[in-house]
């Protein structure tokens, strides 16, 4: 279980790019923080990874969870397990896997809606997909605890 207060940080999956954002320490707003590249049969970019870890100090990660449209898992999320896992190991930071379905759709149609364009931003976009993925785990969380 993540703390309730403090920053988190969270990443949106992908087989090249890696979207990070980054939490307030109230928990209530996401921003985009950075897109992390890997380069062709490469891991995870994890020196980069740290460094932002130790600047930021986050108090915990929300790793995206790539499901297929029916909810099961195939390679990409045992692959998102895994990087979830390193980073745990690595960090000592707590760690929770969301659901990341529709992270990048969602930044993407907000992009269209304020009538910007995608075309040559995939790094803003992953990252941006990151903050919709944050921003759907805190929200849920909340709402979860109004309910209780």
């Amino acid at each position: 279980m993540l703390p309730s207060s403090g920053r988190l940080i969270a990443l949106d999956w992908g087989d090249v790019r890696i979207g990070l954002a980054l939490s307030d320490e109230s928990q209530i707003l996401a921003s985009p923080l950075e897109t992390l590249v890997r380069r062709a049969g490469k891991r995870f970019p994890m020196p980069r990874f740290l460094e932002l870890v130790a600047e930021h100090r986050p108090v915990g990660a929300v790793v995206g969870l790539p499901l297929t449209g029916e909810g099961t898992e195939e390679a990409s999320a045992a692959a998102a397990r895994e990087m979830a896992n390193a980073i745990g190991r690595r960090t000592g930071l707590p760690i929770e896997l969301w659901d990341e379905r529709m992270s990048t759709a969602r930044a993407l149609a907000a992009i269209r809606e304020q009538g910007g364009s995608t075309r040559g931003r995939r790094e803003d976009v992953d990252a941006l997909a990151a903050a919709v993925l944050l921003q759907h785990f805190m929200e849920s969380r909340r709402a979860t605890r109004a309910e209780r």
